[in-house]
């Protein structure tokens, strides 16, 4: 198990408050721009085939998907204004104020290496470039959905 921490981060124009209200938006239904965003460009969720159960704990989910994959583990901490994912990787975004509006960082601390999740990023920089890749496209819908 690899625990070398990766890290992307980027910006939006906007109040700390909206952009965490997007990006920790999480509720049980089907994932997308409006519930689990950071997990809705995956493969399963652009099929509609990842769907998102409430745990018995406040703040906690699920995310189940169709076929062979093991689910994914979420927690959502909107007083900390983080989200943190647990697959074939962990991870955790995390929402700041900065100069510019809204700092989002993702830190992934863990990968478990010869997953099929890891296929494309077998090195350093494979991993680095698809998470600077989805970082952005996250930052996207929500510069979008906020207008800015």
């Amino acid at each position: 198990m690899d625990t070398k921490p990766w890290v992307v981060q980027g910006t939006v124009a906007a109040p700390v408050a909206a952009v965490a209200g997007l990006l920790l938006a999480v509720r049980e239904g089907r994932v997308g721009d409006d519930n689990l965003l950071v997990l809705a460009r995956a493969s399963a969720a652009r099929r509609g085939a990842m769907t998102v159960v409430a745990s018995e704990a406040a703040g906690t989910y699920r995310a189940e998907l169709a076929g062979p994959l093991e689910p994914v583990e979420i927690q959502a901490d909107s007083r900390g204004s983080t989200l943190a994912v647990q697959s074939w990787y962990g991870g955790v975004y995390a929402v700041t104020a900065c100069p510019a509006g809204a700092l989002v960082t993702h830190r992934v601390h863990r990968v478990v290496p010869g997953h099929p999740g890891f296929a494309d990023g077998i090195a350093d920089i494979g991993l680095r470039t698809r998470m600077d890749r989805d970082l952005r496209d996250v930052l996207d819908v929500i510069a979008d959905r906020l207008g800015c």
